[in-house]
């Protein structure tokens, strides 16, 4: 497949299926900047090999100013081209381009082009809903003709929410990028302040939201759109960056997937959160900056570390507070997060806690986690590996104290906290090289190379910051490491543990399986607690 081409399926394909619904095929395509001829040869290439798009999306700068860009879409002007599928433009992001525009309403331009208009809603015959803002943030005021305006964002998104039918819209279109879009995920190539406003238009939206502008390509891991627990369960959003045609990175500025109209969906399908989706990187922007009806107060999502746990009292000043300026928010294991269960909290240190698994294999089953909030143990300062290491010991202390080995493990694919996850298992059931075989087996059989590596090998020797990888560590110091490619299976760690060889309860495998009340799980922590309490060092430092 061409690389400037991504061919995206998503959990909307299932839903084809049961709702004998067809989906629509739909082009999404970055800065055209005048190379009209060689966005729809490409585009007819595509269609050649993978049959009939409906629509062609274009976000950025569509037109060019040089004199061969001019000279090609004349002939499109003129007619004697034609494109050859509906495509649908922004407006002018440059003040260089906006006499190609002749109306701020959107029009016809060429035979099959479309100008959308400055901002709207276009709703398509299959009811697809496509929202846009053309244009830049102005940063003055009155807006020039090539910028957006706070009162331009308000205009489109009150009455779509104001509306109590609303589910939100199928796409949003916008040429820049929302500004700090990226937390909470994967981190873009490069990237700069990018606009503020735009959040606005983002929050609880789109199903998809393109943009450009940048240069970059950019697929962002999807995002949720509620307050776990807090709120009722909504679709996820997916951001997709797309870089310029004929870009000489080689860089993909063609997107291509399918997509069923929300309104058309059965909600159970609408809601359906994948497993790699993560904290809107919104959600403490719209908390301070955003209209007040789409906020909540920020208080009453904070753990508050101020309180005693367990002997270990962490004021404001004190420690368990020091977080990265840029790491701290919402996040399903950073300690100042809505999402995290502190009734799971076991011990808190200074730069790092211990955590009763949720849905854990066994009942002493931990995970042990930085407070700040990091990706991976190779993006870990010396002092929080440090920490890490004292838990790691303390846990391998305790599970022996009780007869058990220890297995450490960490995933670093789809996840957006690190996380170590420490299980026991009973030295009468296997020994060590029984579980490093069960784990080289299961390796083996779905074609992963899992290797041993050196027991005085670091993983940031072998593994650089973003690298996605998989790491297993054995009672007996043994390290086993795979360079994750693609598809990996996010449940192989239990999978191997749950086995019949090793621990026997295959059933347990998935942590959604596992699921407990509150209450239970208040009081397994408690449990665990007390039982660890003479070997947690946080106590006593």
């Amino acid at each position: 497949m061409p690389r400037d081409l991504s061919w995206q399926t998503t959990q909307q394909e299932s839903t084809f299926a049961v709702m004998g619904e067809k989906p629509l095929k739909i082009l999404a395509c970055g800065d055209v900047e005048g190379s009209i001829n060689a966005v729809f040869n490409r585009v007819r290439t595509i269609q050649k090999k993978s049959g009939q798009f409906d629509l062609l999306l274009c976000v950025g700068n569509f037109f060019g100013s040089s004199p061969g860009a001019q000279a090609e879409w004349q002939e499109y002007k003129s007619g004697a081209k034609k494109a050859p599928i509906h495509t649908y433009i922004l407006g002018a992001a440059s003040q260089e381009t906006l006499r190609f525009f002749p109306s701020a309403d959107g029009c016809e331009l060429a035979d099959n082009i479309t100008y959308l208009g400055r901002r709207g809603v276009f709703t398509g015959a299959s009811g697809l809903q496509i929202a846009y803002v053309s244009g830049r943030e102005g940063q003055q005021d009155p807006t020039p003709a090539h910028c957006f305006s706070p009162k331009d964002l308000t205009q489109l998104v009150e009455p779509l929410i104001s509306n109590n039918q609303f589910r939100g819209v199928d796409i949003l279109l916008t040429s820049q990028w929302p500004r700090g879009v990226w937390q909470y995920a994967n981190s873009p190539v490069r990237h700069s302040n990018y606009t503020h406003q735009v959040i606005h238009t983002v929050y609880k939206l789109p199903y998809y939201h393109f943009a450009a502008v940048e240069g970059v390509h950019y697929e962002r891991l999807p995002y949720r759109n509620h307050v776990v627990l807090q709120e009722n369960t909504q679709h996820v959003s997916r951001f997709i960056a797309l870089a310029t045609v004929n870009n000489p990175e080689k860089r993909k500025y063609l997107y291509a997937f399918n997509i069923i109209p929300m309104k058309s969906m059965e909600a159970s399908e609408l809601v359906k959160q994948p497993q790699d989706v993560t904290e809107s990187p919104y959600s403490r922007m719209v908390r301070e900056n955003t209209l007040s009806d789409l906020t909540e107060p920020a208080s009453q999502f904070f753990f508050d570390l101020g309180k005693k746990q367990r002997g270990g009292g962490r004021g404001q000043g004190g420690r368990g507070r020091k977080r990265p300026s840029d790491g701290d928010g919402p996040c399903w294991f950073c300690l100042a997060s809505p999402q995290v269960e502190k009734h799971l909290v076991i011990s808190i240190g200074t730069h790092c806690y211990l955590a009763l698994a949720k849905g854990s294999l066994t009942p002493q089953h931990v995970l042990v986690l930085p407070i700040g909030h990091y990706q991976s143990v190779v993006e870990l300062s010396s002092e929080v590996v440090k920490e890490l290491d004292r838990y790691k010991m303390a846990v391998r202390t305790f599970y022996k104290s009780k007869g058990q080995r220890c297995v450490l493990f960490e995933r670093n694919y789809h996840s957006q906290h690190l996380q170590i996850q420490v299980v026991p298992v009973p030295e009468d059931k296997c020994t060590t090289e029984d579980i490093k075989e069960a784990f080289l087996l299961q390796a083996q059989e779905q074609n992963m190379e899992l290797m041993e590596i050196p027991q005085h090998t670091d993983l940031q020797q072998i593994a650089p910051p973003g690298t996605p990888y998989f790491y297993v560590e054995l009672d007996s110091g043994e390290k086993l490491f795979y360079r994750i490619q693609k598809n990996f299976p996010l449940q192989f760690g239990r999978e191997v543990l749950a086995s019949e060889a090793l621990l026997n309860i295959p059933e347990r495998a998935d942590w959604r399986e596992c699921k407990q009340t509150p209450e239970e799980e208040e009081g397994l922590s408690k449990q665990l607690r007390d039982d660890f309490q003479p070997y947690d060092f946080a106590l006593e430092d």
